[in-house]
C-alpha cells in the first residue's frame, strides 16, 4: 500500500486517502476516464462510487488504462437500498466487484440504514470481509442512533461514516461520536456544491494562504482528520483541490469556519428514505 502521507488509520489497522475524487452522476465514459487520469496525476488515490450512480462500468475501464498497481488504489463503492430490503446483498456485491473489473474491493458501504435492514446487512458484509473480498467495511449516512443499533448486533465498528459534510452542515455531534469511537469521517458534498464560494470569510481566509474558498472548505476538514471525496471533471478543479496539503489553517481561522454551522444540507435524501430521517 502507498498512498503517501496525506491518510487516515483506519480502526482494522488499514489506512485511507485523506482525498479522494467523488464520481457521483458521473455517467460519461470520456469524462469518468480523463477525471481519473488527471487524478491519479495529482496525487488521488482514492475512487468513490456507488453502484446507485450507474458507473461502476466506466471506472472500472478507467482503472484498467490508469495501468498502476492495485495496491496504489483505494477504491470504494456502495450497496444499494433495494438490495439490502431484498436481502439481495452478495450478489450485488459481487456485481459491483464484477462491474468495477476487480478482485477485492477497499471498502464497502452500506448507503443508507434502511431501517429493520441494516443490522442483517452488516452481518452479511462482516461475511464478506472475513472471505478476503472487501479489506475494510464501514457505513454512509449513519446517525448516533443507527451507529448504537449496529453496536448493539455487533462486535465489529464500521470502519468509515460516510456523511454530507461542509462548512455549512457540521453535525459535530456525530463527528464527535464517531471519532471517540474510532470511526473515521468522510465527507461527500465538501465544496456544498459551491454554495460557499462566494462567502467573503472564506474569500477572505483565501487571500491570507493565497488559496480559493474551495481550497480553505477542504483543508479545514481535513485539518480535523476528515477525508474529502470533492466531485469534479474539470482538469483544473481536480489539480486545485489536490492542493490543500501545504498549507494549515490558525486556531482562530478554524473556529471562524466552524462558526459558518447554518444546518444547510445541500444534497438530498432517497424518497424511500424520507420517512426514516
Amino acid at each position: 500500500m502507498s498512498f503517501g502521507n496525506h491518510i487516515i488509520q483506519l480502526n482494522d489497522t488499514r489506512e485511507m486517502p485523506l482525498l479522494g475524487l467523488g464520481a457521483y452522476k458521473t455517467l460519461d465514459d470520456t469524462e469518468l476516464k480523463q477525471g481519473i487520469l488527471e487524478a491519479f496525476s495529482c496525487g488521488y488515490h482514492l475512487i468513490d462510487t456507488a453502484s446507485f450512480y450507474k458507473n461502476e462500468e466506466g471506472i472500472g475501464r478507467a482503472i484498467k488504462a490508469l495501468s498502476i498497481p492495485r495496491s496504489e488504489l483505494f477504491i470504494t463503492t456502495k450497496l444499494w437500498n433495494t438490495a439490502q430490503r431484498i436481502g439481495n446483498i452478495e450478489d450485488s456485491f459481487y456485481r459491483s466487484l464484477e462491474r468495477l473489473g476487480l478482485d477485492y474491493l477497499d471498502l464497502y458501504l452500506i448507503h443508507w440504514p434502511v431501517p429493520g435492514c441494516f443490522c442483517n446487512t452488516w452481518q452479511v458484509f462482516e461475511k464478506l470481509q472475513s472471505s478476503g473480498v472487501i479489506k475494510s467495511i464501514g457505513v454512509s449516512n449513519f446517525s448516533i442512533h443507527d451507529l448504537e443499533l449496529l453496536k448493539e448486533a455487533s462486535d465489529i465498528t464500521p470502519a468509515v461514516n460516510q456523511i454530507e459534510m461542509h462548512p455549512l452542515f457540521q453535525n459535530p455531534e456525530l463527528i464527535s461520536y464517531c471519532q471517540t469511537n474510532g470511526i473515521a469521517i468522510q465527507a461527500y458534498a465538501p465544496l456544498a456544491r459551491g454554495a460557499y464560494a462566494n462567502s467573503p470569510l472564506m474569500i477572505e481566509i483565501g487571500k491570507q494562504h493565497q488559496k480559493t474558498p474551495a481550497q480553505i472548505g477542504l483543508r479545514w476538514l481535513v485539518q480535523q482528520n476528515i477525508s474529502v471525496i470533492p466531485k469534479s471533471g474539470q482538469k483544473n478543479h481536480i489539480e486545485e483541490n489536490s492542493k490543500i496539503f501545504d498549507f494549515s489553517l490558525t486556531e482562530e481561522e478554524m473556529s471562524a469556519i466552524s462558526a459558518m454551522n447554518t444546518g444547510q444540507r445541500i444534497t438530498g435524501v432517497p424518497e424511500d428514505m424520507v420517512p426514516y430521517l
